[in-house]
């Protein structure tokens, strides 16, 4: 497996808080802080895409 590099948590407003990763492969990855060994996958801009949708309040409840 390859190494996962972690970003900054981002946290909602009384939601929990998330991590993007990345590897040296260009595997994007994300899952919630504090268990970054239960993540989910995909391509880098699949997991763009979520995130300006929750960000902009599209998919807030999948936090």
């Amino acid at each position: 497996m390859s190494n996962i590099a972690w970003e900054a948590p981002f946290c909602g407003e009384g939601n929990n808080c998330f991590r993007i990763g990345t590897d040296s492969s260009g595997n994007a990855y994300i899952a919630v802080s504090g268990a970054e060994d239960h993540y989910l996958t995909d391509s880098r801009e699949a997991l763009r895409a979520l995130i300006r949708d929750i960000k902009a309040g599209k998919a807030d409840h999948l936090l």
